[in-house]
């Protein structure tokens, strides 16, 4: 394996934070974000991809599917780390996490949201 493959391999990881669902989600997010012409990174700090650029494909601000973030302009440090926490989110309950997300925010709109309070609401642009 080049020192490129070992990279992008510990990236994935990083970013599914290890879980098998989170990573093909992951792998979803990518191909999403460049069928939306989003340029991809990578955030060492947070372990987490950023799609910037993106047509459209996003809800708000910006979302966070597996470990990918997809946005339309490059994002703060505070959004950052508030999406890692989503990501987090995603290896925790998998796949799963997309219907758990809806059905809170249908509930529980905005900042109400259980994942969007432990995300960090001030971190996410929220108003509490």
């Amino acid at each position: 394996m080049s020192p490129r493959d070992a990279r992008a391999d510990l990236q994935r990881s990083r970013a599914s934070r290890g879980d098998a669902q989170a990573r093909a989600v992951t792998a979803l997010a990518l191909l999403w974000a460049r069928v939306w012409g989003g340029r991809v990174g990578f955030d060492d700090e947070f372990g987490l991809y950023v799609c910037t650029g993106m047509r459209g494909g996003y809800a708000r601000s910006g979302t966070t599917i597996g470990g990918v973030f997809l946005t339309g302009r490059p994002p703060s440090r505070r959004i950052l780390r508030h999406e890692a926490v989503h990501a987090d989110q995603w290896a925790r309950y998998g796949a799963g996490f997309a219907v758990r997300y809806v059905w809170e925010e249908l509930r529980h709109p905005g900042a109400r949201n259980r994942f969007e309070i432990e995300a960090g609401l001030a971190d996410g642009g929220y108003v509490a």
